[in-house]
């Protein structure tokens, strides 16, 4: 069912037919099985392409701002739910087109038209290479498909070969492809021979100015909360023997985790749980602190090698940051000096690295983050991401353009 943002059914489904008439722009279809509304890389295509593309969106949650048409995926269904059977018997193309996701996707969207699709993540591209845009197809892969939960053995004897089905059979055929960093780029072609540019999850330019040092000096992480993103700076702040606070405005991933955190740190002196706040609120939020923290142990290859979104959101914060020694995250903040690189990713190492931190130091990579967030943000990133797309679209049009018969003129 396609739906327009804030309209009634009925003046929706007219005005979706009125653009698709009136609306000379290169059609553009954005696919992600991701809540759109809260994902900040898809919010960033959305907003870079709304103006100058026709663009329609597939993703659960309700339409976005500036599409003409977006269809909602209903939020029972995932790509989650596959067939245990099928892929212990190596039956990958059916576990896929049997998915209750693939069925009602391919069903909104098998007599659509469009002139370039970007496909979020591996799970899209099949789906797209099947519509076969007039263009081609761009793909944006998030994170390391294969790799992204090896910790858990079922993932990698169950749902890694499916991935890596899916990207020999379909992220090869894509025209182009990107992803978020430059180790998963050289893993990507290196594994399977796709050649991948670099769209770093930088946020847009934020004009913030650089706050004064708090007294005590103020951490703060934002983000989903789980284990493995926030036991070890837990951990370590029943270390610290400072009076340095930490802010955590978390975003509830289930399994009651949140309220785990809330209760154990319910009445701390300085250790706060707040709710999450809006994606466009975010930068602006973390602006009243001094220091972001990330530490992610490296339990996986995508842990290893993450560069997330909040290490960006930190700069456009005008913030210190604070991370484990995290290869490509740790490089950035050494090349830009804006923050500091704990020795491992223990508690103990990342509490003696909070105790060393002082106004005068946290002043100075705040300063430095200002001056790198001219360089860290969407408006420097997403050339990545117009480029390739641009070049799709230019494709289309000129296929588009009637085929001039040549005409005999001898006789």
């Amino acid at each position: 069912m396609q739906v327009l943002a804030a309209q009634p059914q009925a003046e929706s489904t007219r005005l979706t037919k009125m653009r698709r008439v009136t609306d000379t722009r290169p059609r553009l279809l954005i696919m992600s099985y991701s809540h759109l509304f809260r994902d900040a890389r898809l919010l960033r295509q959305i907003k870079l392409f709304s103006t100058e593309y026709a663009v329609t969106t597939c993703g659960y949650g309700p339409a976005p701002e500036g599409v003409v048409a977006h269809h909602e995926i209903p939020g029972n269904i995932t790509a989650k739910q596959l067939d245990r059977s099928l892929l212990l018997t190596r039956r990958f193309q059916q576990a896929y087109d049997r998915l209750a996701i693939t069925r009602h996707v391919r069903g909104v969207l098998g007599n659509s038209e469009f002139d370039v699709i970007l496909a979020n993540d591996v799970d899209t591209v099949p789906i797209a290479v099947g519509l076969k845009p007039v263009g081609g197809v761009h793909a944006d892969l998030h994170e390391y498909a294969t790799r992204q939960q090896e910790e858990f053995w079922r993932f990698r004897w169950f749902i890694a070969p499916y991935l890596a089905f899916l990207i020999r059979r379909y992220v090869r055929q894509a025209d182009s492809v990107t992803t978020v960093g430059a180790q998963l780029a050289k893993e990507y072609e290196r594994e399977f021979g796709v050649p991948c540019g670099i769209v770093l999850n930088a946020p847009h330019r934020a004009d913030l100015p650089v706050g004064p040092v708090g007294d005590p000096i103020r951490l703060v992480h934002a983000g989903g909360a789980t284990p493995a993103r926030l036991d070890t700076m837990l951990a370590a702040m029943d270390l610290v023997r400072t009076d340095t606070t930490l802010d955590l405005f978390l975003v509830d991933s289930g399994g009651g985790y949140v309220e785990q955190v809330r209760q154990r740190f319910a009445g701390h002196p300085r250790v706060a749980v707040h709710d999450a706040v809006p994606t466009e609120a975010l930068v602006a939020t973390l602006n009243a602190f001094d220091v972001g923290i990330h530490i992610l142990p490296p339990i996986s290859f995508n842990h290893r090698y993450a560069m997330p979104n909040k290490l960006f959101d930190f700069v456009q914060a005008r913030l210190g940051v604070l991370t484990g020694p995290s290869p490509e995250m740790a490089a950035l903040v050494r090349e830009h000096d804006i923050g500091f690189v704990t020795a491992d990713f223990t508690p103990e190492a990342v509490a003696r690295q909070i105790e060393a931190l002082t106004p005068d130091t946290v002043q100075t990579v705040k300063e430095n983050s200002d001056r790198a967030a001219e360089l860290l943000c969407a408006e420097e990133q997403v050339v990545g991401w117009t480029t390739p797309v641009k070049h799709l679209a230019d494709r289309a049009a000129r296929r588009a353009e009637p085929v001039q018969e040549s005409t005999d003129q001898s006789g």
